[in-house]
């Protein structure tokens, strides 16, 4: 199957999986351009909120990465990251929504090769998935485009 217009949205945190974003950059690595990265400053000030509405927004996918297991700057980041993560996916699967669209990641500031696998592996899952029902943006230009 031919990709179709998906997005996918990817927290990263400053430290860690921005730094090996930026890395991967330098390195020439490549990745789907449909993904949007997003810095922050550690995933553990990410809200379950702010996956829910990154779906909301039109993404397809949401790509958490952070630093390694025991390396958070901020100490716990991470581990309270992950368990928001196993929270929001929960979430997603009483509502009828594939927990799937939702991971988390983690990696260090030199794992880029790693990173841009990550987020490959993000966009193949994405792709064998249905169209986002929560993809509301995309759906009505779709239906203007039929008008």
């Amino acid at each position: 199957m031919k990709d179709r217009a998906t997005t996918i949205v990817a927290f990263c945190c400053i430290y860690c999986a921005y730094a090996a974003a930026d890395l991967a950059g330098s390195m020439r690595l490549q990745y789907p351009a449909n993904v949007r990265i997003i810095r922050t400053p550690c995933t553990g000030r990410l809200e379950v909120e702010y996956f829910l509405k990154a779906f909301e927004n039109g993404a397809d996918g949401v790509l958490v990465a952070g630093c390694e297991e025991g390396s958070c700057h901020f100490k716990e980041g991470n581990l309270i990251a992950k368990r928001r993560v196993a929270y929001a996916r929960k979430f997603l699967a009483e509502s009828g929504l594939e927990p799937e669209r939702l991971k988390m990641v983690n990696v260090s500031a030199a794992m880029a090769r790693q990173l841009t696998e990550h987020i490959k592996e993000m966009a193949e899952t994405v792709n064998r998935l249905r169209p986002s029902p929560l993809n509301t943006t995309k759906q009505s230009a779709r239906q203007e485009a039929k008008l």
